[in-house]
């Protein structure tokens, strides 16, 4: 007896109406259709939202990921930028002497002059200056121009006069200055006796004498 043809045991049974227009001959199954994924986004998202996280209520706006980062401040225009340490009004410093370190003191500049022959040289000591210190200096340079300063025609007639008349200028500024309290300064110049008390200064007489003694003798011998 001859057995009949047995099918797909996996094949489905025909739907009513007719066959499948699309089956394939010999009735293998056909796969059922997939239906269209959505493209792969966030594996970490929440279900239900879409495109960029949102800030959460009351959070200000900044970058993503820092949702409690404060947004910077703005400045208002026209103000500058805050910087730390700065002082708006910051106090000036007070010139302290360069000799011995006290204050107050003035900047100032004193000059001394050397005249011998054709040989000329120039010097100076500047910087800020106490009282004391100033007047030592002023009585030093202006002691060493008077007795070496005469001994050339335009060291007589141009430099030394030029180099008393400055230091005698600049002087006054020094003595108007109240001395250094006591243990707030170093050790001071000694100022030492005035310049009219030294041997020294009147050694610049003996060319202005000889130079007066030049003059009369050649008026005296014209009849």
């Amino acid at each position: 007896m001859a057995t009949p043809p047995q099918g797909n045991p996996y094949a489905t049974a025909p739907q009513a109406g007719g066959p499948h227009p699309y089956a394939q001959p010999g009735g293998h199954p056909q796969a059922p259709a997939v239906p269209p994924q959505q493209p792969a986004g966030n594996p970490f998202a929440q279900p239900g939202t879409f495109g960029p996280p949102q800030a959460h209520p009351g959070q200000p706006h900044g970058h993503p990921g820092t949702p409690y980062a404060p947004a910077p401040p703005h400045a208002h225009p026209g103000q500058p930028h805050p910087h730390p340490g700065y002082q708006a009004h910051p106090q000036p410093l007070t010139p302290a002497c360069r000799f011995c370190g006290g204050s107050p003191a003035v900047p100032v500049t004193f000059r001394a002059h050397r005249g011998l022959l054709v040989v000329m040289t120039f010097r100076k000591l500047d910087g800020p200056m106490c009282g004391t210190c100033g007047v030592a200096v002023y009585r030093a340079l202006t002691t060493e121009t008077l007795w070496q300063g005469w001994w050339s025609p335009f060291s007589l007639f141009v430099f030394t006069p030029f180099t008393l008349i400055h230091n005698l200028v600049v002087s006054r500024k020094v003595k108007k200055l109240q001395p250094p309290a006591p243990g707030q300064h170093g050790r001071q110049a000694d100022p030492g006796v005035p310049v009219h008390r030294r041997p020294l200064a009147y050694v610049g007489l003996v060319p202005v004498l000889w130079l007066l003694f030049m003059i009369v003798s050649g008026l005296t011998q014209n009849p």
